[in-house]
């Protein structure tokens, strides 16, 4: 996937243009920690030391009281491919640098670490259903990942995309489609796939719910309010004879 953007008018030159993303200093700061994490899972798998069982998500596990795996799932990948970590890096520099310039460096770290242990947590919570999900290891920045790509749909929703870099769509339409594709395959893939599409549901659905501050339970509830009560009013032509009263309910 990539974006193109809308660019200043030139005479005789095109109305759009490739828009490449700079690497801001938090994403930059993931993608070494990522890439340092997979060497380092690179060098214990020469020893026969697998990494990902000790600190990837494995439901029983964390049942067991290994509570800190829904926090480091998210730092691992495949020591025996580099286009799971490349495609996932690439992901996060496509759409996260432009949410980190939006919100600041500091808001856009907390959400994306929000949304990876919240993808963990999610998986562990949907293990339960499945005795194989149960004791299966995920591993993998890509819940993060989905829900940085849920923020850019809702934030940058009318900028045009290239899904799959060929099919031109709104941001905000890529994001459901791949949040819906995270459902289907949720429904149907069992555990043995080789992709956790139950962690990228996850990190899309929390992702969602953080912007939409759903966690702040009284908060939510009194912006629904006062939106049901907006929609009840509207605006009035002023009257000459009584201007006092513009608003009707």
């Amino acid at each position: 996937m990539s974006y193109y953007r809308q660019g200043p008018h030139r005479p005789g030159g095109p109305g759009v243009s490739l828009g490449v993303p700079s690497l801001t200093p938090v994403v930059r700061g993931i993608m070494i920690a990522n890439g340092v994490v997979w060497l380092l899972q690179i060098l214990f798998w020469q020893f026969q030391v697998d990494l990902a069982y000790f600190f990837g998500v494995t439901p029983a596990l964390v049942f067991q009281g290994w509570i800190w795996q829904p926090a480091t799932s998210m730092f691992l990948h495949d020591p025996r491919s580099l286009f799971h970590i490349l495609f996932n890096m690439l992901m996060l520099w496509m759409f996260g640098g432009e949410l980190e310039r939006h919100w600041g460096s500091r808001a856009f770290l907390r959400f994306y670490l929000v949304c990876g242990v919240g993808a963990g947590l999610f998986a562990t919570v949907m293990g339960l259903f499945s005795n194989a999900s149960m004791i299966t290891t995920t591993i993998g920045a890509s819940g993060a990942i989905f829900g940085v790509i849920m923020a850019y749909g809702l934030v940058f929703g009318d900028r045009t995309v290239l899904f799959m870099l060929i099919f031109p769509m709104k941001a905000r339409t890529m994001a459901w489609i791949l949040f819906a594709l995270a459902f289907f395959y949720t429904l149907t893939s069992g555990a043995g796939s080789g992709i956790s599409h139950v962690s990228h549901l996850g990190g899309a659905i929390v992702g969602y719910l953080y912007l939409r501050r759903a966690w702040r339970v009284g908060e939510f509830i009194g912006e629904l309010k006062w939106k049901i009560r907006r929609r009840k009013f509207k605006i009035m032509p002023p009257d000459d004879s009584n201007d006092t009263d513009r608003w009707v309910n």
